[in-house]
């Protein structure tokens, strides 16, 4: 259920319907936008036919939520939800938002070099694992704290806001020591108790979909975490699983429009984990940009050979270079910048 409130509505009249709704068992969730101010109640919704707000003062009409993600929906929030990442980064505003990096965080000097070179070329925030959810148990599985502490102390030195991989309910802390943006991967996306955990931050996620997640269950895992309070959530496209064997996963770009229509929360793509091969990720990338996404995660190393995660789809910095020069361009074409 939404409230649409009067233009000339005051804060007493707003704070008297929402101390009344709660006194119902609903939450409330006030939403300003630039034109209405919207207040969004979770909750039984029945209880609100022994009380109808429609007669509270300030109260234009109310209206149900139609979706089953009722606070990541348009119909909560018409306006794009704006995320702030420390002072100078905003993703969903017209500057399309640059994250790259190495799939794995290896060693200090290491992730210096990739920061200094991504953030000449043009990228915002630097990614990085320290926790690595892989298939195999065998495999490189990250460098935990120590890979954070790297993270935290390379970001601060090149200028560049910083995100990582948060895999279990019990890290979340840790990882919020040390970085700005959490991020939920793939595997995570609907890992319930996590969701609720960061949402019970204030600090911003990315939250990826999963690799055979449809549309609505990608909204409806982002719901958890706005449901507990955090809004500052970023969508991300980072391809399905299908029957197609020539690329790693099928990069969704209808996923992009489609989510724009139907939430106000930004989209950034993957790229990387979306082709699987470096060769497709500036393709893939471009793609993005042209159908509106708000934001790139692009996977970067100085020696791909040598990378211990993930070097087929790594980007070298010289052609990570050369594809952010493309992008502007594309980007210029559709009205946005980057």
């Amino acid at each position: 259920m939404i409230v649409i409130l009067r233009k000339d509505a005051t804060e007493e009249q707003i704070q008297h319907i929402v101390d009344k709704a709660e006194s119902l068992g609903l939450k409330a969730h006030i939403s300003r936008g630039v034109e209405k101010t919207i207040i969004g109640f979770i909750g039984p919704e029945d209880v609100l036919r022994v009380t109808p707000l429609e007669v509270f003062p300030g109260v234009e009409s109310v209206m149900p939520v139609l979706s089953p993600y009722r606070l990541v929906s348009r119909e909560f929030k018409q306006d794009n939800s704006i995320i702030k990442i420390g002072e100078q980064v905003k993703v969903g505003d017209k500057k399309i938002v640059v994250m790259a990096g190495p799939c794995s965080i290896e060693n200090y000097d290491g992730l210096l070099s990739i920061a200094r070179k991504v953030k000449k070329a043009g990228a915002s925030a630097l990614r990085g694992g320290a926790f690595k959810p892989r298939t195999s148990p065998y495999d490189f599985q990250g460098l935990g704290e120590e890979g954070l502490k790297f993270l935290s102390e390379v970001g601060k030195e090149v200028g560049l806001a910083t995100i990582t991989e948060v895999m279990d309910p019990r890290d979340v802390d840790l990882v919020a020591k040390y970085v700005d943006i959490y991020q939920i991967g793939a595997r995570n996306m609907q890992n319930f108790s996590l969701l609720k955990e960061v949402g019970m931050t204030k600090k911003p996620v990315v939250l990826k979909r999963g690799m055979s997640a449809t549309i609505k269950d990608l909204l409806m895992s982002a719901e958890y975490i706005l449901a507990k309070g955090n809004f500052d959530v970023m969508l991300c496209e980072r391809g399905i699983r299908t029957f197609e064997t020539a690329t790693r996963n099928t990069l969704d770009i209808n996923a992009i429009p489609v989510v724009k229509q139907l939430s106000h929360l930004p989209i950034i793509v993957d790229p990387s984990h979306g082709t699987g091969r470096w060769g497709l990720v500036p393709s893939a990338s471009k793609a993005a940009v042209a159908a509106g996404c708000d934001g790139l995660i692009i996977e970067v190393h100085d020696n791909p050979e040598e990378a211990l995660s993930d070097g087929a789809q790594s980007l070298k910095p010289e052609n990570f270079g050369n594809l952010i020069k493309d992008l502007k361009l594309i980007a210029t074409a559709v009205g946005r910048e980057l």
